[in-house]
This record gives C-alpha cells, structure tokens and sequence, in this order.
C-alpha cells in the first residue's frame, strides 16, 4: 500500500537516497536539496510504503517572461521512484497528488521537461502549443506544459525560466 502525504523535515535524507537510486548520480539530489533552501513556494511530496520513502516529486517556482509583467508558473522537477518500485504507478500516484496538490494552492500552471509518451497522459501538451519556449535547447515535445485551471495560460506565451540552481544539474 502506498500512501502520498507532503513531505516531512524529517525526509530530508530519505529524499535524498530516492533521488540518487533512481538517476544513479548525486546531481538529482543536489537540486532537490539546494531548492529546498532557495525556492518559494514549492510543493514536495513524498510515497511511503510502509514506512520506508520510496518517491519523491517536487515543484518549484518557474517564470514566464514576456513582454509584459513575468508570471510565475510552477517546473516539475524531479520526479523519482526507488528502481525496485518502479512500474508499479507510484509515479503516476505522486503526479497526480502533487497536481491536485498545486490546483489547492492556487497555481494554475505546470511546466515539465520530460518523456514525451508519459506526460500527455496527464493533460500535459508540448509547450510551444501554448506559445512558451524553455531556455534551454530541447526537443519541442520533451518541453510539456499543463493549465491547472482552464484558461491559465491566456494571454501569456514566452521564455521559462528555470531557477538558478537547475543549471548546476
């Protein structure tokens, strides 16, 4: 049984050994770890099985630069799952929380650089649909974007930025 709460102080290093499981590298942790300091707003949650954290997903402030005022989005990013759990749909469970969970905290757009087969199941659509391009270069449909509430995005189509700390990864 799976279950998917907000991350606790407390899951900080649990965190941390989900995200080096699942890349195989520290890079993914250290992000997660230096956003947790930097960035505001941010939801982090967490999937426990038992007692022991088996995913992790986070999202973090992202802006939108235009022509007119920058708006502010949320980036998914990461998402991990401990390989040993993986294909199990613990990362289709903590997508769907975390979206849930950044619609009750009023945001009203998602962003993610991600598999272009796995995101549109969830209502993502490649971003330059939308008018919003990435800074960085990346193939148009790993670039997704979501509107958590219709019309989100309206009249809002520009550059994303990511935080600093996304360009140490």
């Amino acid at each position: 049984m799976i279950r998917i709460r907000a991350e606790d102080p407390s899951d900080c290093a649990a965190i941390r050994r989900v995200n080096m499981a699942a890349f195989g590298r520290p890079n993914e942790a250290d992000l997660v770890d230096a956003l947790r300091e930097a960035a505001r707003p941010y939801v982090s949650l967490v999937a426990v099985e038992g007692v022991r954290v088996v995913g992790h997903i986070l999202f973090t402030p992202v802006v939108i630069e235009s022509e007119g005022p920058p708006y502010f989005a949320l980036g998914l990013a990461p998402m991990s799952v401990v390989p040993e759990c993986q294909g199990r749909g613990i990362g289709s469970q903590l997508l769907r929380e975390g979206l849930k969970e950044c619609t009750q905290q009023g945001h009203t757009v998602v962003v993610v650089l991600g598999h272009p087969h796995y995101y549109p199941r969830f209502g993502f659509v490649p971003a330059t649909a939308k008018g919003l391009r990435c800074e960085y270069p990346v193939p148009d449909d790993v670039f997704m974007v979501m509107e958590l509430t219709p019309g989100g995005l309206q009249g809002r189509t520009g550059l994303i930025r990511y935080r600093p700390e996304f360009a140490e990864v």
